[in-house]
């Protein structure tokens, strides 16, 4: 076989197998050669072939000896940037679990798998709670593409029922938005733009839109100059602090998705009579939770 073909699968064993503590010598290259990929090396051409590789740019350790062993040094990422990457996959509240899990085994083949084991992560995040939308990545893709091209999107987007059932929001009604940003807020992802049906600036939870979203022909409204988006954000979003207390709410099931949103598809809820049911959990009480309660009509009944 071609030098050529033999140095790259030459390549692809060193950046795959080796590392400081994982050296191969050159029959174990060769072997490995031979046995795998069917191609025939010799000493000298393991030595060429490895300078070859040096010159090009790749960090290549021989440690010399009775017989040569090499190792890659030095990668596109180091240990701690890759722990630094898979705590942030772990604990980010918008990737699903089994994307997130993907994402991980992704990020295990930028080291050799001698050092996968110290990538292990021993971190517990608490209430993290996943989402299942399992085309979010898609999703977030494709609104930032059209946000990109300055383009219009549309969508369906999701709702709970009073008996926690996922459904298609308004009988499937497919929504159309101008999206200017894509926003990060109590670990959700949320896209902002302006609905002409609404005439005003909205903004629609990441993971509740159905599927990955068209992107339309039709350029977007522009933003409005005297529009802050911070100003916005301070507005529409905002977060519990204090003492941790349970509580039982008695809500209409309009609120479902309300409830869900706030405390995870895990929460306790128990149906209470045709139009309303029974939130049980644990909250943070603080003016801005009792103030969220009393704001909110249809919470009808409250226990704390």
């Amino acid at each position: 076989m071609e030098a050529k073909p033999r140095i790259l699968y030459l390549l692809k064993i060193l950046l795959e197998r080796t590392d400081e503590e994982h050296p191969l010598s050159t029959t174990q290259l060769i072997g490995i050669l031979n046995e795998e990929y069917g191609i025939s090396a010799h000493r000298t051409t393991i030595t060429k072939d490895i300078a070859a590789l040096v010159e090009y740019g790749l960090d290549i350790v021989t440690i010399h000896s009775m017989q040569s062993k090499y190792f890659v040094a030095s990668r596109k990422f180091e240990l701690p940037e890759l722990k630094l990457l898979i705590d942030a996959v772990e604990s980010s509240k918008f990737i699903t679990k089994k994307k997130s899990e993907t994402l991980i085994e992704k990020i295990h083949t930028m080291t050799s798998p001698g050092q996968v084991a110290k990538l292990k992560r021993n971190n517990y995040v608490v209430n993290r709670i996943k989402p299942d939308n399992e085309q979010i990545y898609y999703i977030i893709d494709a609104i930032n593409e059209a946000i990109n091209a300055g383009k219009q999107i549309s969508f369906r987007y999701y709702d709970y029922t009073g008996l926690k059932k996922k459904v298609l929001k308004n009988k499937g009604e497919i929504y159309k938005l101008s999206p200017y940003k894509l926003l990060w807020c109590g670990d959700y992802y949320y896209v902002l733009g302006y609905s002409e049906k609404k005439s005003k600036v909205i903004n629609f939870r990441v993971d509740r839109i159905a599927s990955k979203p068209e992107i339309l022909d039709k350029d977007i409204i522009p933003m409005s100059d005297d529009f802050d988006i911070e100003n916005y954000t301070k507005e529409v979003f905002f977060m519990f602090s204090g003492e941790k207390v349970l509580v039982d709410l008695r809500c209409d099931n309009s609120l479902m998705k309300t409830m869900v949103d706030r405390f995870g598809e895990d929460v306790t809820t128990l149906a209470y009579d045709m139009t309303s049911f029974r939130v049980q959990t644990e909250v943070s009480a603080s003016p801005t939770f009792f103030g969220w309660v009393f704001g909110t009509s249809k919470i009808r009944h409250h226990m704390i």
